[in-house]
């Protein structure tokens, strides 16, 4: 039986609100009251400053904002994953282009697209540089749309992701093919890949989601009697991949594109021998996404047990991440570097919490709901996972985000050899 998502550090929202009132600095002031004027002049200017804005002192990047989130009961898979998104730059900027662009549109009907702008936009232009904002109307949107998110159970922040970025592009591509129906509103960002000629069918749409978080796999089949391959592509917007115990994230790559031999009752059917033949199969990365996401496949289901188990497995997942290519037409290696970790907290998958780790402007920050501070870039070591099946270490990193290092993600690369 499923049970409640437990959040060690959600609150209530009226305790919530209760800290926030209870900001540095506001004993200081009650005492004084009965100082000296040197004392009242120290304590006044001590309160307007939050523990995250004394952490980085003069040093506190210049228009950026540091915001928790509200928990809503269970909500902290959606808070985990907006944090992500959110300082990943490149979406973030293209959501308040978007925002800024519809938000005085009177006939705009509200939907997931425009709650999560607003709410990017109320974080980014806010006065205060740090603080807690309730996401309140996205929540109801979520829940709106997707009854799997109703309720009070633990969620998957995975699952959530996945239903957000598809969401928001079936809105795009449904604003698309309005503008297309009325003359002269048609923006180069709402168009499709290819030209429209005389009835000629359009490539499919690309959006901004798309440039952030889609890449291309092509999954080849090779005969081995005739030696015909055949290629088909597919596009991703995070790749799903297994883990194993003490292993590293380069390691689960490469098993992720190892070559796979199809025989005795897997046997591949093969067009040109019009018959069932021995192949094998691999996956390739053709188009590299700018931000790549990694989902480590921590639940697994288990025959023996009926149910779904989390593996603690321990995974080593690196700063900084290289897709090499064996390929001669592949035009460079693809660099990427680390910049969000979403952890699951928890000993399995019905129960736990989650947060977020986030690297902005050189420093690293934990994002627990409505609680946000910095920490050590040591402590992502601490959820890699356990290298003993039974440890008391619950806490495991689960989505990874890394953004590209040069390059646009237009290069196509060969990752049959690994990374």
């Amino acid at each position: 039986m499923a049970k409640l998502a437990r959040s060690p550090t959600a609150s209530p929202p009226a305790a919530a609100a209760e800290r926030h009132r209870s900001a540095p600095g506001s004993g200081l002031r009650s005492l004084a009251s009965a100082a000296s004027g040197w004392w009242d002049r120290w304590a006044v200017m001590d309160s307007g400053l939050s523990k995250l804005e004394r952490a980085f002192g003069d040093k506190f990047p210049e228009g950026e904002r540091y915001f928790g989130l509200e928990n809503f009961g269970n909500t902290c898979y959606c808070n985990s994953v907006l944090q992500a998104l959110y300082y990943c730059a490149p979406f973030r900027e293209q959501l308040l282009e978007y925002y800024s662009k519809n938000r005085n549109l009177e006939d705009a009907e509200e939907n997931l697209l425009t709650c999560l702008a607003d709410l990017f936009s109320q974080i980014s232009a806010s006065k205060k540089k740090t603080g807690v904002i309730a996401p309140k109307r996205f929540i109801q949107m979520v829940r709106k749309l997707n009854e799997y998110f109703r309720g009070y159970m633990h969620q998957d922040a995975h699952e959530f992701l996945n239903f957000l970025l598809n969401e928001i592009v079936d809105i795009l591509e449904k604003e698309s093919s309005s503008a297309k129906d009325s003359p002269g509103t048609t923006s180069p960002e709402m168009v499709s890949n290819g030209a429209a000629v005389d009835g000629v069918r359009k490539e499919p749409l690309v959006t901004w989601v798309h440039k952030n978080f889609q890449g291309t796999l092509t999954n080849e089949t090779r005969c081995l009697m005739c030696e015909t391959i055949t290629a088909k592509d597919e596009t991703f917007f995070d790749l799903s991949v297994d883990i194993e115990q003490n292993s590293s994230l380069t390691s689960c790559l490469k098993n992720f594109f190892s070559t796979e031999t199809l025989n005795a009752d897997d046997k591949f059917f093969c067009d040109k021998c019009c018959s069932l033949q021995e192949a094998e199969k691999r996956m390739k990365i053709k188009k590299v996404p700018q931000t790549l996401v990694i989902h480590l496949k921590r639940f697994k289901f288990i025959e023996q047990l009926n149910r779904n188990k989390k593996l603690s497995y321990r995974v080593v997942y690196p700063l900084e991440l290289k897709l090499s290519s064996s390929s001669s037409d592949a035009v460079a290696d693809c660099e990427y570097s680390l910049f969000a970790v979403v952890v699951h907290l928890g000993s399995g998958p019905n129960q736990g919490h989650y947060v977020a780790k986030i690297k902005s402007h050189d420093h690293w920050l934990s994002f627990d709901d409505d609680n946000v501070e910095m920490i050590p870039e040591s402590t992502l070591q601490t959820f890699y996972g356990s290298s003993r099946e039974y440890s008391g270490n619950t806490d495991h990193g689960y989505i990874l985000f890394y953004e590209r290092i040069g390059g646009n993600g237009d290069e196509k690369t060969d990752s049959s050899d690994g990374v």
